[in-house]
């Protein structure tokens, strides 16, 4: 079974857990960008509106044809309870009748209100939720106060 790992990071939290994670299961990594990268503020401002009101963003190309992949994992960054707008555009290429596993990142640890929406709109794309984790991260080093 051929397995994918699709992910998107802001401060490195998530390209972690995506790395560990392509590594247990033997699994292609492949890291997805935003056509206009975030910057601080902006994924404050920008990114948190647009996650919560569901919002897409154009994205770089990417070296993964998801028809090729049995499992697919997607990884993204919570902004303000609802996973960054990158993981809705890459469900927007999500083919039918995958298997997709969903991990998200954040320093909060859960998603109690965006998580039945989020399998919602997985399903949406005749896709199977296999799996949903909610994962809590520290803040990276960089960014830690000191």
């Amino acid at each position: 079974m051929s397995e994918l790992v699709l992910y998107y990071t802001f401060g490195g939290a998530t390209q972690k857990e995506a790395a560990a994670l392509a590594a247990e299961r033997g699994a292609t990594l492949c890291e997805v960008l935003p056509q206009k990268p975030y910057s601080f503020l902006g994924s404050f401002l920008r990114g948190a509106y647009g996650a919560m009101h569901r919002k897409t963003v154009p994205l770089q190309p990417f070296n993964a044809n998801l028809a090729d992949f049995d499992v697919i994992h997607i990884g993204c960054p919570i902004w303000g309870g609802y996973p960054a707008p990158v993981f809705n555009s890459i469900v927007e290429l999500l083919p039918p009748h995958k298997t997709v596993e969903l991990f998200f990142c954040s320093a909060g640890g859960e998603t109690p209100k965006s998580s039945a929406g989020t399998r919602a709109l997985i399903e949406a794309r005749g896709c199977t939720v296999a799996s949903y984790r909610d994962i809590r991260t520290e803040a990276t080093p960089s960014k830690q106060k000191k």
